[in-house]
This record gives structure tokens, sequence and C-alpha cells, in this order.
């Protein structure tokens, strides 16, 4: 049974990652600095596995948080999930970007390296695709110069982890995770202002906002508004499982691999709105604004070389994704 770190594990992925590691065999340690996410998350994976997984509070920019973490653990493989990651954020912070995702992981990979940690899955991004020329994007679509900062630093990370012969490594390239555990005991916990659509339209139906607002319907999509390839956090942490079966079957010494992770079908904005209006009995008060810095008028993937290579597939529906989503937002209320 290995024991893998898990930096960012605290935050809406990386919850529900250890949740599957833990059903999986493997034995999680938590890594995070809770700069978005609270210590509260714990209870829940306890709630959901009835152990409460090791947690450390660090810095994955810290050399010496990360020296005492691989000191006093024995860590067999990681999944780097630690980065900030909002599109529009970045753009107006882009040092901070950049000082904590790329800083980050160049921190990570020198303390891995120093305690002879080879295994590593790397949170990546379908933003590397940035607006694509052709649908649905595979892994060998270019990748063009990035739309933001954000976007950047994830190109920047995979190809980090290529140049750098020391490690095996997969690159999970996701696309648009949403939903949260069945159970409603874990899901997506934003700090202030939810960055991404889902919570957004939660906490707008619970009548935590005053209303959504749906950035450009102007685009040139079947009804103006961008549109997504939305796949749920539980198939999303499932995949991280396979990423690390992989690592254990291929033999080589460097390895390096990419994934898409979606279900390949594409989504409208406005399409998810009125979905989760229908599922869920519920208005969401919505206005229309303008487009922001950043978004792309579409993406959605091709996630054939998933399903061929690490046997995934993503197996729930748009539905059940938005039935849990709200079902996490009202359990949140009690």
């Amino acid at each position: 049974m290995k024991q893998v770190l898990v930096t960012g594990g605290m935050g809406f992925i990386g919850s529900h990652t250890v949740v599957s590691l833990m059903e999986a065999g493997f034995r999680p340690v938590i890594f995070d600095n809770l700069c978005n996410s609270s210590e509260s998350v714990l209870e829940g994976i306890a709630r959901i596995t009835g152990v409460k997984p090791l947690f450390i509070r660090g810095d994955v920019t810290s050399a010496a948080d990360l020296k005492a973490l691989f000191t006093s653990h024995n860590i067999d493989a990681v999944i780097h999930f630690a980065a900030l990651k909002a599109v529009g954020e970045s753009s107006e912070k882009p040092l901070e970007y950049y000082r904590n995702n790329i800083g980050g992981l160049i921190c990570l990979l020198e303390a891995m390296q120093e305690h002879g940690v080879r295994d590593v899955v790397f949170s990546s991004s379908a933003t590397v695709y940035g607006s694509a020329a052709h649908m649905p994007v595979d892994e060998d679509t270019p990748l063009p110069a990035a739309m933001s900062p954000y976007g950047s630093t994830k190109q920047m990370g995979e190809r980090i982890l290529f140049d750098t012969g020391s490690f095996r490594s997969v690159c999970l390239r996701y696309f648009n995770p949403i939903g949260a555990h069945p159970s409603g005991h874990i899901g997506e916990l934003p700090l202030g202002v939810p960055n991404n659509l889902v919570p957004y339209v939660t906490q707008a139906a619970a009548g935590l906002r005053k209303a959504l607002t749906i950035f450009g319907d102007d685009y040139h999509t079947p009804d103006g508004t961008a549109v997504r390839d939305y796949l749920h956090v539980m198939d999303l942490a499932e995949a991280h499982v396979a990423a690390l079966n992989r690592l254990q079957q291929v033999q080589d010494r460097p390895h390096w691999e990419v994934f898409n992770l979606g279900t390949g079908n594409p989504v409208s904005v406005k399409t998810l709105v009125e979905t989760f209006e229908r599922v869920n009995g519920v208005p969401v008060p919505k206005v229309m604004g303008a487009r922001r810095q950043g978004d792309v008028p579409e993406l959605w993937a091709n996630p054939g070389r998933a399903k061929q290579v690490l046997g995934w597939t993503a197996k729930h529906s748009l539905e059940e994704m938005l039935r849990d989503a709200w079902n996490w937002q009202q359990k949140l209320a009690q």
C-alpha cells in the first residue's frame, strides 16, 4: 500500500481524490496551506471513509516545509494539485501566479529529487489549449500561446516535467470539474466570491448571491454562450488513481505522458444553468455580462487516449453532476 503525498489535498479536486485514494488502498498525506480551503474538509473525508487522513499544513513554495515533510514521512509518489487557479485573477496578479504555480512546482520537484521520489501526477488544465482551431481537442493538438498567466503556468509545468529527466510523470489536463461527493460531505468550497461557474450557480440559487452573471452571450456558439466540457469531480478523482496505477506499470525512466480528462460532450453555459433549474426544481437569478478576459468561446475534449491507456472514462451525467452540486450546497446550509 503506497503512501501518496497530495499537495493541495484540502481543495475541491484534491479532497475528492483523497477519498478515491483511500478507497483504493493508498495512504494519502495531505499537504496544504489552506489559502483557499478549510480544515473542516478533514471531517467530511472522515465521514465518507471512516478514517481521518493525515494532514500537514505547509506551503509548496517553502523548501523548509517540504524538507520537513519528506524527512518525516516515507513518500512513494506525489499528486500535485497545489496551485492558484483563477483565469481572470491570474491576469490581475501574474507574478503571484508564477511565483506560486511555477516556483512551487520547482520546489516540490527539488525536494522529491533529494529524497528519491520519482513518481508524480501533475494537475494540468485544458486551458493549455487556448482558443484551439478545431474541436474536440486531443493531446496532439498544438499548444498555442496561452491566453492567461494561469494557462502559461500549466503549459510551463508540463514542460518542466518533460525536460526533467529523473521523474516518471503523468500530466492530467482537466476540462471543467463540477459536482460534489454524492454523500454531500465534501464539495467545492471557495473562499470569497467563486471564480468557477457551478458554485456561483448554487449560491445564486440558494439566495447567497444576488444573481449569476453569465460572461458573454455573443460568442459564435449555438446559443451565444461559452461552451465547455463538464465532468463529475468523482470521475476526475478516479482518474488520479488510474494515473498512479499507470506509473506503477511503467518501468522506463524518464517517463512523461499527458491525458485529457473530460466527457467529450460540449455543453453551453446557458444549457448548464437550464439543466440545473430543471433537475433541482429551483430557479437561478441571472444577468448577462460582458466577456471575461482569458475565456475562450468553446473547448471540449477527445478523451480517447485516457480510455485506451488508463482504462478511464467519465461515467456521470450532467444531471448527476448538478444534483450533487446542489445537494452539497443545501448541506452547507444545515
